[in-house]
């Protein structure tokens, strides 16, 4: 008796080799052209993230013509007084900061885009009441971006910021006007 033959048919081989190549490409198409070389024919990397794996510097390092500048202020808040300050930063630029208040604080770290004049435009990040933060914080667009700061006692608080990054000047408004200030570039 003669064992039966339980090898695929040609037609079978050739449909399954299909079908893979298909289920590959389309692998190929929606996730691997977009993560590895940045390339978006379908615009499924945008969709699920993975264009930005492709666009990716391989190196951390990112050098810059501009120098940083630095920026170390101190305001004083009568009670119930408010300011806002805020630093001129193009799409991308890096601000590290660091501020503190001898008391608590109302303030509101936002961002007003440039040529989009309006309430409606600005963008608020974080809203607290506080004596202090610090961090780094990465501009989204190009604009001004800083801090409201309220005193809402009867006491006087005093308020020391120190911030460093590839800003370009910064803004004061208080007691109706707006100031503006050019740190300077950090040069060593």
């Amino acid at each position: 008796m003669t064992p039966p033959d339980d090898s695929p048919s040609p037609r079978s081989l050739a449909l399954t080799t299909g079908i893979t190549a298909l289920v590959a490409g389309g692998i190929l198409l929606v996730a691997v052209l977009p993560a590895e070389f940045g390339i978006d024919p379908l615009g499924s990397g945008r969709a699920l993230g993975l264009l930005e794996l492709g666009t990716a510097s391989a190196s951390p390092l990112e050098s810059r013509e501009q120098p940083h500048a630095r920026d170390s202020t101190e305001f004083v808040l009568e009670g119930f007084q408010s300011l806002e300050y805020k630093y001129h930063l193009n799409a991308g630029d890096t601000l590290v900061y660091s501020w503190e208040s001898t008391g608590e604080l109302v303030f509101d770290m936002h961002a007003d885009p440039e040529g989009l004049p309006g309430e409606e435009n600005v963008r608020s990040f974080e809203q607290a009441t506080g004596a202090s933060r610090s961090g780094v914080y990465h501009a989204p667009f190009t604009g001004i971006h800083g801090w409201f700061w309220e005193n809402r006692s009867f006491e006087v608080v005093t308020l020391r910021l120190e911030a460093s990054g590839f800003f370009d000047g910064a803004v004061l408004f208080r007691d109706g006007g707006s100031f503006d200030r050019v740190p300077e570039p950090v040069l060593e």
